[in-house]
């Protein structure tokens, strides 16, 4: 594990098997960016110090390998959600929050401080899914280049989080997105089209789609 100060990160590919690569730095916007360009992302308890991770292997979806339930598509069909992009980045990052609580959230005052700054610098966004104009689910994330960094997702009401993604994955593919980062491998998310690719992959993938 290095020790790291500002945005001076080592190499991802020295990160040990559980993808642990550096503690320290800061929060701050160019930290950030360059951490993501890397493949790098924070992820830590409230009462510990900033902690970087590069996982391998790592849960990728490519937009157009969404998969979309016959039940989802019927939902969706229905016309039963609302959809919007950046219209409440905070409320979205802070359900996400409480989500997670139960497992013990990293998701901190500080990291909700940091990625709204993402945000109003335009590199952090949320979308957004409502019924009935209450928001009932959605997730967070950084886009870079051709790549999005999702972060989190929360669903107050069954399939909410699955809307969510399905219409990440759509605005993706309108807009050239070629890659999402999920970063860790969850059932849920494998069942929607995401896969395992090595990390070495992944940082070759990024070399190609996110511009200097």
């Amino acid at each position: 594990m290095y020790f790291i100060q500002g945005d001076s990160f080592p190499d991802p590919r020295l990160a040990d098997q559980e993808g642990l690569l550096a503690i320290g730095g800061d929060l701050q916007i160019k930290t950030l960016i360059k951490a993501y360009s890397m493949g790098i992302f924070p992820w830590f308890n409230e009462d510990e110090p900033i902690i970087w991770w590069c996982p391998d292997p790592r849960l990728v979806l490519f937009p157009k390998e969404i998969n979309v339930s016959k039940s989802m598509k019927q939902i969706l069909k229905k016309g039963e959600f609302e959809f919007s992009i950046n219209t409440d980045f905070e409320a979205v990052i802070r359900h996400c929050r409480n989500t997670r609580v139960e497992d013990g959230t990293w998701i901190s005052e500080d990291i909700i401080q940091a990625y709204l700054n993402l945000h109003e610098a335009g590199f952090a966004h949320s979308f957004e899914v409502r019924k009935n104009n209450e928001l009932v689910g959605g997730l967070y994330g950084v886009g870079l280049g051709k790549v999005f960094f999702g972060e989190s997702m929360f669903s107050l009401m069954s399939n909410a989080s699955k809307a969510a993604l399905i219409f990440l994955c759509l605005h993706a593919m309108q807009e050239g997105i070629e890659l999402i980062d999920c970063q860790q491998s969850t059932s849920h998310l494998q069942s929607m089209g995401a896969r395992e690719i090595s990390r070495d992959s992944f940082l070759e993938l990024l070399d190609e789609l996110i511009e200097e």
